[in-house]
């Protein structure tokens, strides 16, 4: 007897610490992001500084070019969040989705692209555009739909007044203008700035500045991995306001230097220059919050591009409570 309770205590002694350290391991998260930009700097600053680690997080981070394959890859259970345009899941919810993709933390709060003249402009004026052959982004997505509502906000009819083409692939748009193709190009970071420094071409405005504040890209899970992880999603969510934060009180040196792992192959004085630009401008929002004016102008851009199939309250497809918990802490 003496001699099986001896056993019995050492088998504990065996299994209790292996208990323990299971109970410890960080629970795995699979992200898709639309694409791999600067422009989400707070993003890669949480993963560098080890946010997502302090909530008890790891993050399975993959880049699915592409808003259409970012959201199938969200839908197919291959990814639990996926960071892509708030556009994306009023298109999902507009098909009659039994699962509705919701949004739960946003991350940048204006328009990403800048306008790229092939000629150097001193004082340029949008009414320049007239005329001339406009290289845009893919129809649908929100950089198109952010630049026809500013071209407009200009008196510029981006279907009369300019030459529009739309019919080249994301990836493939910088090559098309360094080619030769276009007069104008609306172009996201660090591209621009390339472009810019090897005398390509020349940034002459803003869309972001000149859109105003819109959900542009946001962290969204389909409602039943919300429900059904409600702790995962908050700590996710955590994380990523402590990023917020860290970057609104940084540098733009400091930020650049924390999230150049995320881009070897860039320079980075040009990651800190494209970093400047979007704190300057405000892109970077400094809480997950996604509010109610920011969803309406949403809709507004992409009913007047013609691409809003239908409006959908901010209720039916976002979700504070997470973002407003973190924030209030």
């Amino acid at each position: 007897m003496k001699k099986w309770l001896l056993l019995f205590c050492l088998s504990l002694l065996l299994v209790l610490p292996l208990a323990a350290c299971n109970q410890n391991q960080p629970e795995k998260i699979k992200v898709t992001e639309v694409t791999h930009s600067i422009f989400y700097a707070p993003f890669y600053v949480a993963l560098e500084e080890g946010f997502f680690e302090d909530e008890g997080l790891t993050v399975e981070l993959t880049t699915a070019w592409g808003g259409d394959k970012a959201m199938t890859t969200l839908l197919s259970d291959g990814a639990d969040i996926a960071l892509v345009g708030s556009e994306t899941s009023i298109y999902v919810q507009s098909q009659g989705s039994r699962d509705p993709v919701i949004n739960f933390a946003q991350l940048t709060q204006t328009d990403g692209t800048f306008l790229v003249s092939r000629e150097k402009i001193d004082n340029f004026t949008w009414d320049q555009l007239k005329g001339s052959t406009f290289l845009g982004q893919r129809v649908g997505g929100m950089p198109q739909m952010v630049g026809e509502f500013v071209l407009k906000q200009h008196d510029i009819d981006p279907h009369a007044d300019l030459k529009l083409l739309q019919n080249i692939d994301f990836a493939n748009i910088p090559s098309a203008f360094a080619s030769g193709t276009g007069d104008f190009v609306q172009l996201f970071e660090p591209t621009a700035s390339i472009f810019e420094q090897e005398g390509t071409g020349h940034i002459v405005a803003s869309f972001g500045s000149e859109s105003g504040k819109v959900p542009y890209t946001t962290f969204m899970s389909k409602e039943s991995f919300l429900n059904e992880n409600e702790s995962t999603a908050r700590k996710f969510t955590a994380a990523i306001y402590k990023a917020q934060q860290w970057v609104d009180e940084k540098s733009a040196r400091e930020i650049a230097e924390s999230i150049a792992p995320q881009f070897n192959d860039t320079d980075l004085k040009l990651i800190e220059t494209v970093v400047e630009r979007y704190k300057k401008q405000g892109s970077f929002a400094t809480d997950p919050i996604l509010d109610v004016k920011e969803w309406e102008n949403l809709q507004n851009i992409m009913d007047e591009a013609g691409e809003l199939p239908q409006r959908i309250d901010h209720e039916t497809l976002v979700n504070t409570i997470f973002a407003e918990d973190v924030a209030e802490k």
